[in-house]
């Protein structure tokens, strides 16, 4: 690797480190430069890139497992994936999670989406609006649409998911042991924001459904433009792609691949919360001990 791209990353390191912390607030002589970057600033972040996945073969997985795992966004810890939640009175710097996938997907940037973690069945924007949006029409509404006149825009409803809708992330991912590095890795395949079916949103329960699934890797580059909130130190962020690649959240397993047709947890342990969370840990633990084992002699 050339010095010149060596100091490039490190400096971009500390971008990214120190601007979401609103950039030249210190230096801003007025409101308007709050924010602004300066020439050598833009620059790398023109520059910056999320690292590179190394390259695997398959040769070299000795083991793996699939792992389909629940992020409860009431969860402290999961609170940098969760808000903001009202961005009226925020700069366009702090977004949430759920709002920087739409805003890759909408833009393009983000393309491959699909409808299951199986990643079988691709979507676009235009085939999930009917999951995070609804289009409803009042009585009056319908009395114009049936009297042949042109529906009044005051007679229909709209109703979209937002930020605030969205109850948990599900998250797949593969655990694998690298027999060159001679270490366990985790690799996250897919993400899909979860929330009230948007039918029957202002009924007392609703059932949460997943709105769609991001094929993990296409979205990289869109969570790394954009920094999750660092409560312990505003002046250092982190990026969604670092926070979750490092997997800085909380989750709980609620399924893996088996040979009953990957069937989830609550199918074989039904109505108990506490002994569905004691197999979630029993399969981390499962996890955890496979590296440990390769070590026993």
């Amino acid at each position: 690797m050339k010095w010149n791209q060596i100091l490039i990353g490190a400096f971009g390191l500390l971008l990214t480190g120190s601007s979401f912390g609103q950039a030249n607030l210190l230096n801003a002589t007025t409101p308007d430069e709050i924010g602004k970057l300066s020439d050598a600033e833009l620059v790398v972040k023109k520059e910056s890139k999320p690292l590179e996945y190394g390259y695997v073969d398959d040769r070299d997985v000795l083991w793996s497992k699939n792992v389909w795992e629940i992020v409860d966004l009431d969860e402290r810890v999961n609170f940098p994936l969760y808000y903001p939640i009202d961005t009226n009175n925020i700069g366009s710097s702090r977004r949430s999670l759920y709002d920087v996938l739409m805003t890759g997907i909408k833009s393009g940037k983000i393309k491959n989406i699909y409808a299951d973690s199986y990643f079988n069945e691709k979507r676009t924007l235009s085939d999930i609006s009917a999951a995070i949006s609804k289009i409803d029409t009042t009585d009056l509404g319908v009395e114009q649409y049936n009297a042949g006149e042109e529906i009044d825009q005051q007679f229909i409803d709209r109703r979209d998911i937002t930020s605030a809708d969205i109850a948990e992330y599900h998250i797949r991912g593969m655990w694998y042991f690298d027999k060159r590095m001679a270490e366990l890795k985790y690799r996250i395949l897919g993400i899909a924001p979860v929330a009230p079916d948007v039918n029957f949103i202002d009924d007392e329960t609703p059932d949460l459904v997943e709105l769609f699934w991001v094929w993990f890797p296409d979205a990289r580059e869109v969570l790394f433009d954009n920094n999750a909130f660092n409560g312990r130190n505003t002046a250092s962020s982190i990026t969604f792609d670092h926070l979750l690649n490092a997997r800085r959240f909380n989750a709980v397993i609620y399924k893996e691949d088996n040979v009953q047709g990957d069937r989830e947890v609550d199918e074989y342990i039904a109505e108990n919360a506490f002994m569905q969370l004691m197999e979630s840990e029993r399969i981390k633990e499962q996890i955890r001990n496979f590296e440990q084992d390769m070590w026993n002699y």
